[in-house]
């Protein structure tokens, strides 16, 4: 009975120590996540709400089909998938380098980091050209929408809005504001920021490694922050790319 009275009056916290039993670098890098989860969020949610408004979209498979060096082969989605792949391989190196780090083993830290570091680099590359073809190609960039409306059609551009057009003095009209070009641009192209972003802070993190920054500190919780952050960076990247890719 004395015991249960005395845990009533146990002060949990009184200010000096965390309540969340977590160092405070790391509660702040998941308060940041966290943030920056709602904002991915919305700008995902208000491209759910125009693409499921309107009655033609480009079909994925047939704008994503272009493979580097393979001429004008039909690979539908072939390129992005590598790209998913290059970015989980890329954070399976992280959370190696992490656990190299709980280990204080500064030359496994090196190894991982190096192989993350150049797995973002390789991403980055990937949507460089991809962002490039969708500009420049000549095949992924105009998809024919064939809407039949009074004996013509009407070319659905989809990085803009669809052509009007004029057929014996009637108005044809449009297939309405597509937006695809700008929302695919604008949400990859953050994302891709936060991708350089992370390559950066990689980067530093292991300039400080090899400069042995954390080993006279004693640990690598730096490295853990870092982590957290590229996997987050990951974890967004699958929901990109189902709903620009698979939907």
């Amino acid at each position: 009975m004395a015991t249960a009275q005395a845990q009533m009056q146990t002060k949990w916290w009184s200010g000096g120590k965390s309540p969340f039993n977590v160092e405070y670098g790391k509660l702040m890098m998941w308060y940041f996540l966290m943030s920056d989860a709602f904002t991915f969020g919305a700008f995902l949610i208000s491209y759910g709400t125009i693409r499921f408004s309107q009655n033609f979209w480009p079909d994925p498979n047939q704008v994503f089909n272009a493979f580097p060096f393979a001429g004008h082969a039909n690979l539908p989605l072939a390129f992005v998938s590598l790209m998913t792949f290059i970015l989980i391989v890329s954070s399976v190196t992280m959370v190696l380098a992490v656990h190299a780090g709980h280990k204080n083993d500064k030359e496994g830290v090196i190894k991982w980091m190096i192989w993350t570091i150049i797995g973002g680099i390789a991403f980055l590359g990937c949507q460089a050209w991809e962002w490039t073809h969708l500009i420049t190609g000549d095949h992924a960039v105009l998809i024919k929408g064939e809407i039949q409306h009074i004996g013509t059609t009407v070319t659905m551009n989809p990085w803009g809005p669809a052509t009007h057009m004029m057929h014996e003095g009637h108005h044809v009209g449009t297939t309405g504001p597509v937006a695809f070009g700008g929302y695919f641009f604008g949400i990859t192209g953050f994302h891709g920021f936060h991708v350089l972003s992370g390559v950066v802070i990689n980067i530093v993190m292991l300039l400080m490694t090899i400069n042995g920054t954390f080993e006279r500190r004693g640990h690598y919780m730096m490295i853990e922050k870092a982590g957290l952050y590229w996997h987050f960076v990951d974890l967004v990247w699958v929901f990109v790319f189902l709903c620009f890719y698979l939907i």
